[in-house]
């Protein structure tokens, strides 16, 4: 007979009960924040085409969501709007109206389930003609300066309509210490800011554009003002100013091609950190389900899992009501 091992790592892995003892990670409802894709109307619920199975949706229709996002135990919702084209412009001055289809939406879902958090994204990109992140110059520069003072006004009107976190996911240098300051001076000292600290400018955006509408409209790219994808202490450089600035929370975005970036984040800094399961990653996924490439189940579930692994405290993600719902079958 030969020599057998001493270790055997198998032996942990043979029942259910012995796997479940013996693991690192572990996925539940409270890690997940469900973002929600807005349009005006009442009764709407409009197909994205190319994310499968979500859907854009009016007011009323967002309430039902939030609803049912609760009665699972899912913590917060992301609300992104798909602003109607007449209502863009180079200056997204539409971001400033206190009764626009995020604000009115935010009170909403205040009134009817008030005990859910709400996540508000600050970016001018849902409200431009052009599709930028922030204002152009002339010649087709993104003014930074110029549009921290947006971005701020922005956030205020979001945070009077009743938003519990403000999530800049602008990348402009400086906008985390612009907006904390403005809600301190206006007295909202309890805000939360998440921002995008680590945003690269990648591929995997493109559903979401076409979600709120922005992909027609964007003249041009956003790497003068979004990451490189190749690059990864500046991302630390970015996460220590944000944190430096006021921001409680910081976000990763994408995630699963950058959870190098989680786990460093994480690693050095030990702060709440958050990453998104971004449209491109979902489409990828939930076209491959829907073809029966992969088992839909099991990858939203592993998928996530991923996160956690890498150390993630949250994920956003468009399959968190599904993976709520599989949650609580387990």
């Amino acid at each position: 007979m030969g020599q057998f091992p001493k270790t055997r790592m198998r032996r942990a892995r043979q029942s259910d009960w012995t796997r479940r003892l013996v693991q690192e990670n572990k996925l539940s409802v409270d890690d997940l924040i469900w973002p929600l894709f807005l349009i005006d109307g009442d009764g709407v619920r409009e197909p994205v085409d190319s994310m499968p199975g979500v859907e854009r949706l009016s007011t009323d229709q967002a309430v039902r969501a939030a609803e049912r996002a609760a009665s699972l135990g899912i913590p917060a919702l992301a609300l992104f709007p798909n602003t109607d084209p007449s209502k863009r412009s180079p200056g997204g001055e539409e971001a400033l109206n206190s009764n626009n289809l995020v604000c009115r939406t935010i009170a909403a879902i205040k009134q009817a389930v008030p005990e859910i958090g709400v996540v508000c994204d600050v970016a001018l990109d849902p409200y431009t003609s052009h599709g930028h992140d922030g204002l152009l110059s002339e010649g087709g520069e993104i003014l930074n300066d110029e549009t921290l003072e947006m971005l701020t006004e922005q956030a205020l009107v979001q945070v009077r309509a009743g938003c519990d976190v403000i999530a800049p996911s602008d990348m402009m240098d400086g906008r985390i210490g612009a907006i904390r300051t403005a809600l301190e001076n206006a007295g909202h000292t309890n805000t939360l800011i998440m921002s995008y600290a680590a945003k690269y400018a990648s591929a995997f955006y493109g559903p979401f554009r076409d979600a709120i509408g922005s992909s027609g409209t964007l003249k041009g790219d956003k790497r003068t003002y979004q990451m490189d994808p190749a690059n990864t202490d500046e991302a630390l450089r970015e996460v220590q100013l944000d944190l430096g600035e006021g921001a409680d929370l910081v976000m990763i975005k994408p995630g699963m091609p950058y959870l190098d970036i989680v786990h460093r984040v994480k690693e050095r800094f030990g702060v709440p950190t958050y990453a998104y399961q971004v449209s491109g990653e979902y489409a990828m996924l939930a076209g491959a389900c829907d073809r029966g490439w992969l088992d839909r189940e099991r990858v939203v579930l592993e998928s996530l899992t991923g996160f956690k692994r890498a150390g993630c405290d949250g994920i956003l993600s468009y399959f968190a009501l599904e993976a709520a719902e599989l949650l609580q079958r387990k």
